[in-house]
Formats: structure tokens, C-alpha cells, sequence
């Protein structure tokens, strides 16, 4: 399924109602060194950035994957976690990453990376290069 962004929320919220109990998953991607992609359906236009939301129904056994692309100028999609509470690490570990940001998330502040860590690593625009990440709560590397 391919909601836009301003029906990403009621979307997920008829998939639960539907069945789909338990958000497995909810990731970002940056699609910036993909151009031209092919992989969405007529009418959908492509992002740079895309949201993936998995969503199990236990009852019936059905897996549903919703996807929703999120512009680059506003990296910004509503938070499910009032539908899914499970999905608070999984919005906070996209936002810390690849920079899109979650309206009405609880606690929108970096889960892996220090809170004084610029920008977001997987990020394709970003050159890790020799750059050493240390995250938050690691043992010290030496």
C-alpha cells in the first residue's frame, strides 16, 4: 500500500482495524541515489525519502507493508505511536539515521547517535568516511 503522507495515519489506523495488530517494523530510507526508480505504482510520485511501516495480523496470519514518501524539503510524517506503541524506538532510530522527523512522537531525540551528534549518518548526501561513531551506552572502542 501506497498512502500519501496527509493519509499515512488513518491508513495504518484502518490496517489495525482491520486485523493488523502489532507494527513489526517502521523504517526510513533515502532513495536520493536512486533516480528515476520504477518500483512504485502509477500515480505515485517518488520522494527522496520513503517510510516503511510492516504490520502483522497474528488472527490471520496476513502481513500488510505500507510505504509513503516524504519529501526532502519537509522530512516530517505523523508518528504511529497512539496506534502502535512498539513503533517509539523504531521512529526515534529513523529520525536519528536518516533525518525524518516524527510529528507527535513522545520523546523525538536520538536513540543510538550522541545528542550532540550533527546530522544523519545514512543519510546518501552524508561521507562517513574515517570518521569514528561512538554510539551512546557502547563500550569505549581503543
Amino acid at each position: 500500500m501506497h498512502p500519501p503522507v496527509d493519509r499515512w495515519l488513518e491508513t495504518v489506523a484502518a490496517c489495525r482495524d482491520d486485523g493488523f495488530c502489532m507494527a513489526i517494523d517502521v523504517a526510513a530510507v533515502d532513495y536520493s541515489a536512486h533516480p528515476g526508480r520504477t518500483d512504485l505504482p502509477p500515480g505515485v510520485e517518488p520522494e527522496r525519502f520513503e517510510v516503511v511501516a510492516s504490520l502483522i495480523s497474528h488472527a490471520s496470519g496476513r502481513r500488510v507493508r505500507l510505504r509513503t514518501q516524504v519529501s526532502e524539503h519537509d522530512p516530517v510524517v505523523p508518528s504511529l505511536f497512539d496506534l502502535f506503541p512498539g513503533t517509539e524506538a523504531m521512529e526515534r532510530e529513523a529520525w536519528d539515521l536518516v533525518g525524518v522527523a516524527f510529528e507527535g512522537h513522545p520523546d523525538p531525540t536520538r536513540i543510538l547517535l550522541p545528542e550532540d551528534w550533527e546530522g544523519h549518518p545514512l543519510r546518501r548526501d552524508v561521507s562517513m568516511g574515517r570518521i569514528p561513531v561512538q554510539f551512546r551506552d557502547a563500550p569505549t572502542v581503543r
